[in-house]
Parts: C-alpha cells; sequence; structure tokens
C-alpha cells in the first residue's frame, strides 16, 4: 500500500490535515459552547456573550470554508490519484510477459483495473487521512474529558480493548465474504463482455438464453454473498451501537448526578454529553470504515496478483541492417510442465532471405513456434538466434522484436478511424505511405469512400467484412520497418482471387533481404514459398 500510494501523497496528506483541523475546530465549539452556557449562568464573570457568540461564528465559518477546501481537494485530486494508479497498472500489463497475463480473463483484469483501483485509490486517498482524524478526536476528547472528569473518561475509554477484540473475529469473516464478492463480481462482468463481443454467434447457435442464465445464475449467486454480508455487518453493527447507547446512558446519568451535587455547571455539563459523543464517534466511524478497509486489502490483493506478473526484459533495441535468418537449435516448450510438450528437441534454420511456409494440422505447434520467434514465449529449453551473414548472432528477446513485421490471424483491428489504424504500424507515416501498403494489401478499396482514410470503423473493424479487415491489418503491418515478414494464416479470409493478387503485390514488394515466414494451410500461399517447413 505504501508503494502504490507514489503520487497519491499529496491529497492524503492535505485530507489528512483538513480532518485533523476539523477535529480542532470541533473541540474549539465545545470550549465555546461551554464558556457561552457559563456565561449566560452567571459562572465565569471574564467575557461578556457577545464575545462568546463571535467565537461560536469564528468557528462556524471556518468549519464552512474547511468543508468546501475539502471538497475542493477531493474534486481535483481524487481523479488524478485514480487515474495515476490505472496508468502505473496499465503499463505494467502493457509490458509484462504475455505468458503471465493470458491465462487470466480479460474481463476479470478490466474489474481490476476498474473496481479495485478505485477501492485501493479511495482508501489512500480518503480513509487512512479519515482514520487520522478519528484517532486524533479520540485522543484530543479524552484528553479533554479526563481534564474534567478522570473517572468517568475511563470508565468510557473501557470500550476500547472490547471493540478491537471484537473487531479481530469481524475482519477475519468480512474478509472472505468480500473476496468471494469480488470474484462473483468478475465472474459477472466475464460473462457480460465474452456475451455482448459474441452475440452474432450465440444468436447464430440460439443460445441466447443460455448466457442470459448463466449471468442470472451469477448475480444470484452475488446476491447471496452480498446478503450474508450484510446480515453479519448489520448485526455487528447493531450490538455495538447497543454499547454505545449504554455508554451515553452512563455519562448521561454521571453528569446529571453531578449537577444535582453541584459539583459541575450546566456548561460542563453539556460538555460531558458532547465530549461523550466524541469519544465515541471514533467507534462508530471506526465500524464505517472497517468495511472500507477490508474491502480495500481485498482489492489491494488483486492488484498485487497483477503486479506479480514479470515484465520482459528491458534494453536498447538489437536491430539488423542486413538479411536476418532465425536459428531454432533443440527447442523444447511447453504451455504446461506436466502437459505434454508443443516443440520438443527442435531445430530448424530459416535462412537469410529466404520464405518458409510452415505447415501441419491443428495443435502441431505453428502459432507456438511464432510467439516463440517474436519472444511471447521463452523456451524450456534449446536457443532461438537471431543471425545475418556477417556472423553477428543474438538470442531471441523482446529486443530483436523491432526485425519483425508480423500480421496475426483474425480481425485485429481497433475502433477508431482506418488512418489511426495504419499509424499504429508506424505513427510517422504519410498519406502516400499509407497509400501504397493499401494498395500492395489489396485494400485500396478503403480509397474510394467517401472518407478515405479518415473512415471509421467499430470494435474489431465493424462496418468491414472479415477479408477487408484482414487486408487493413496487412498494409498496418508493411508500414512497419523490418527484415523478417511473420504472416499467421493472414490471408483465410480471402477469395482465391484476392488471395492471389495480394501474395503476388507482396512477392514484388519483399526485398531479396527480406525473410518470410508464412503459417498457412492455403496451397496458393505455399506457392510463392522457397522452402516448407511441416510440423507434425
Amino acid at each position: 500500500m505504501w508503494q502504490t500510494s507514489r503520487g497519491l501523497r499529496l491529497q492524503s496528506a492535505l485530507n489528512a490535515l483538513t480532518s485533523i483541523v476539523a477535529v480542532g475546530l470541533d473541540f474549539a465549539f465545545i470550549a465555546a459552547t461551554k464558556l457561552a452556557i457559563d456565561i449566560a449562568t452567571g459562572r465565569y464573570q471574564g467575557l461578556t456573550l457577545r464575545w462568546a457568540a463571535c467565537f461560536l461564528v469564528a468557528i462556524m465559518v471556518c468549519r464552512l470554508l474547511l468543508s468546501f477546501g475539502s471538497r475542493w481537494i477531493a474534486a481535483i485530486l481524487g481523479v488524478r490519484s485514480q487515474n495515476l494508479m490505472q496508468l502505473r497498472l496499465f503499463r505494467h500489463i502493457m509490458q509484462c510477459e504475455w505468458k503471465g497475463l493470458e491465462q487470466r480473463h480479460s474481463g476479470d483484469v478490466l474489474n481490476r483495473l476498474e473496481r479495485d483501483v478505485k477501492d485501493v485509490t479511495d482508501v489512500i486517498t480518503d480513509t487512512v487521512p479519515s482514520v487520522l482524524g478519528v484517532l486524533v478526536r479520540f485522543c484530543g476528547a479524552f484528553v479533554f474529558l479526563y481534564s474534567m472528569d478522570p473517572i468517568l473518561a475511563c470508565v468510557l475509554i473501557f470500550i476500547a480493548p472490547i471493540f478491537f477484540g471484537l473487531s479481530k473475529i469481524y475482519i477475519r469473516r468480512m474478509r472472505r465474504i468480500t473476496r468471494e464478492i469480488r470474484s462473483t463480481d468478475s465472474q459477472i462482468q466475464s460473462i457480460l463482455q465474452e456475451s455482448i463481443q459474441h452475440r452474432v454467434v450465440l444468436k447464430t447457435l440460439e443460445q441466447c438464453d443460455t448466457m442470459v442464465n448463466h449471468l442470472d445464475e451469477a448475480q444470484q449467486t452475488l446476491r447471496e454473498r452480498i446478503k450474508e454480508r450484510t446480515l453479519f455487518s448489520s448485526t455487528s453493527a447493531m450490538l455495538l451501537t447497543a454499547g454505545f447507547s449504554l455508554g451515553y446512558l452512563v455519562a448521561f446519568l454521571w453528569g446529571a448526578s453531578r449537577l444535582q451535587q453541584g459539583t459541575i455547571t450546566y456548561g460542563t455539563m453539556l460538555a460531558f454529553i458532547q465530549l461523550v459523543g466524541q469519544i465515541q464517534g471514533p467507534f462508530r466511524e471506526m465500524t464505517r470504515y472497517i468495511p472500507i478497509v477490508i474491502n480495500s486489502l481485498t482489492a489491494s490483493e488483486r492488484l498485487m496478483e497483477l503486479q506479480e506478473t514479470p515484465l520482459e526484459t528491458v534494453g536498447d533495441p538489437v536491430r539488423f541492417s542486413q538479411s536476418v535468418g532465425i536459428r531454432l537449435c533443440n527447442v523444447s516448450f511447453a504451455y504446461d510442465t506436466s502437459g505434454s510438450p508443443i516443440l520438443s528437441d527442435f531445430s530448424y534454420d530459416f535462412l537469410p532471405g529466404s520464405t518458409t511456409a510452415v505447415l501441419g494440422e491443428t495443435g502441431a505447434g505453428k502459432t507456438t513456434l511464432i510467439r516463440l520467434v517474436l519472444a511471447l514465449l521463452k523456451p524450456d529449453k534449446g536457443s532461438i538466434q537471431f543471425y545475418d551473414e556477417t556472423g553477428r548472432s543474438v538470442l531471441a528477446s523482446p529486443q530483436t522484436r523491432c526485425n519483425l513485421v508480423y500480421v496475426p490471424q483474425g480481425n485485429t483491428l481497433f475502433s477508431g478511424t482506418i488512418r489511426d489504424n495504419l499509424l499504429l504500424g508506424n505513427p510517422e507515416a504519410s498519406d502516400e505511405d499509407m497509400r501504397q501498403v493499401l494498395k500492395t494489401a489489396c485494400a485500396d478499396f478503403v480509397l474510394d469512400r467517401p472518407e478515405g482514410l479518415d473512415t471509421p470503423c467499430g470494435e474489431l473493424g465493424a462496418g468491414l467484412s472479415e477479408g477487408q479487415a484482414q487486408r487493413i491489418a496487412i498494409a498496418r503491418a508493411l508500414l512497419r520497418k523490418g527484415n523478417i515478414l511473420l504472416l499467421d494464416e493472414a490471408t483465410s479470409a480471402l477469395d482465391s482471387d484476392t488471395e492471389r493478387q495480394l501474395l503476388q503485390n507482396l512477392h514484388n514488394r519483399v526485398s531479396a533481404r527480406q525473410t518470410v515466414i508464412c503459417v498457412t494451410h492455403r496451397p496458393a500461399v505455399v506457392e510463392y514459398c522457397t522452402q516448407e517447413l511441416k510440423l507434425n
């Protein structure tokens, strides 16, 4: 939590300061009230009632100004703090190893980035300063009351060890229930996200009601767990309130008896009642803060799970200026250490300037091979080397990724405009560069549209056919500078005529120094390759 608070400590300190000042103003108001009553009853002769009234008005004005200032701090710095933490975690996720995160559902990750980040930010910037103010209020009220009546102060403070003893049992059970609630909440978001994203599939399979039922079951589970938490917390709060009421009654009767005996003034009696509230108030506040803190602890654990995903190695890009080959030496890899390996003692040499078709049945390891070359995965055994004709050789790593131009299978467009998508391949590309690659990728239909490069497209290329989206994705990759072109079923959505024209354009565009690796099932692609690799 302390490490996470980097960048949030300014708001936390300001909120803590306003909380402490508010406590001081409350005690000043109690003292001013006592003074006013003692003056009115003739028990204090030093000042007039007018001066006491001025003190009360001044304190109330300060309270209003402080309330305005605290709201202003929360409004200005609150969103900034949440955005800062979210940005930091998002950067970590984008830079972490691929294998570490792909096992989590994207809906669960998004739930953590949104809900859990907000919970942790709130507790750092708001709850912790408020708890500090509560502790100051408690200590100040006890000292104030002790100076007036030591016996009553000690009687009221007796509730503290009982409170903290019971809270330990309360926290343990609440953490378990809260963890279950957050897991179910993530499950609900995952169902919503997948169902909306694949609603066409669900419609064609006539299984929309099935997903509705899944959502209803998850929501019912969430309701049951929230009901359990509410019942437990409400019962605990009721018992605690009964204890507070008993304490208040003791203080009131104690003060009334002292007042009857004439040992205290009316002002002191009123101060007694107010200070009892100031002592019991922190415990009431704790009953409100404990669920918040428990929720934030659960959220912190979930965010720590994301942060535990190791980052990729950082370093300067290792760029080759000449034709590059890729040599795999005795490579073994398995996604699960307990399962059978996808590749076992696999060796192959993609020669510099060659065009290789990677063939094989589904599950033979073609996509895994591409991920290893991209350094998204690390081999369990063996090595993958990038080399050129001068004898220079380096191991595959995130730093060698700058030499690769990758076109994945499927629809990989982002929402925005076609220009936005193309610029992801090369942010410095000119309009002429974009027009050239669109023609090479047989995607020049974009140029015939009224808005041209600024034609909008929705999520996953909504508004475009699968073949059109795939060609734009190829054009985006061609804008990237690299000596190795990786095509993973890049023409799977194209008709045969468009595929042949695209392959011919690529053949004409690819220079003699560029190495091409094509994962494919299409015979037309194999015809343009100089060598074949068949995986069993």
